[in-house]
């Protein structure tokens, strides 16, 4: 009966995958099996790479994982594209499931107290309306079922866009960009963050500076996307 009835739906408002403009099926969520299927995921060799390359420099971010390799003008920017800026949330909290059930054995391994989204400035998120990232983490905790606070790590600085930016830049732009409220809730704890897409981990490694600074015993990351 639930089966037919997503069916009938979807003849009357059918649903469109946002990575290629096409019908899902009935049975499809979110983003059609085509485009999951064209999305390279990240294997060990890669993940091993950019944690030495990204993360091991710097000594804040004890373990990284990303799920998929983010390519320009391909299916997986325009479905990051889709949750970031055209609403569509329950993608995030898909994309955070499927980060999450793929990594479960890892995250539970890391002994995670405390999952944090990497946060917006209040500015930025009036704009847009809400934090990507928010979404993403009650993905992943719809598996792990771990504690989750959106308020502890703030940005306290507005910062540009890191897009167009080298890595040097990036380190001077979120430089000083985030504090942290009610230190005692991070305390001694084994927290995992989480961004949409990391790129030369420079937003990861400030926040990771700042909650090691406030207390925290160790800090780990993961992301829908690496970009390479």
């Amino acid at each position: 009966m639930a089966f037919a009835a997503s069916a009938l739906f979807d003849i009357l408002l059918p649903r469109i995958c946002p990575g290629c403009d096409c019908k899902l099926t009935a049975e499809e969520r979110f983003v059609c099996n085509d485009c999951l299927n064209k999305i390279e995921m990240v294997n060990s060799e890669s993940q091993h790479y950019n944690f030495a390359k990204i993360f091991i420099p710097k000594k804040f971010v004890t373990g990284f994982i990303a799920l998929y390799h983010f390519e320009k003008d391909k299916e997986l920017q325009k479905i990051i594209h889709a949750l970031k800026y055209n609403q569509k949330f329950l993608l995030g909290i898909f994309l955070g499931e499927m980060l999450g059930q793929t990594y479960q054995n890892l995250f539970n391994d890391w002994k995670i107290d405390l999952i944090l989204p990497v946060p917006l400035h209040h500015i930025k998120k009036a704009e847009r309306g809400y934090n990507q990232s928010q979404f993403i983490v009650k993905g992943i905790n719809k598996v792990l079922n771990t504690d989750v606070k959106v308020n502890i790590l703030r940005r306290k600085r507005f910062t540009q866009s890191q897009t167009h930016l080298n890595q040097h830049e990036r380190e001077e732009n979120v430089c000083g960009a985030f504090g942290v409220k009610n230190p005692k809730y991070i305390t001694g704890k084994s927290i995992l963050v989480i961004d949409d897409v990391i790129t030369t981990g420079a937003t990861i490694n400030e926040c990771a500076k700042v909650l090691l600074d406030n207390g925290a015993l160790k800090v780990y990351s993961a992301s829908v996307a690496i970009a390479d």
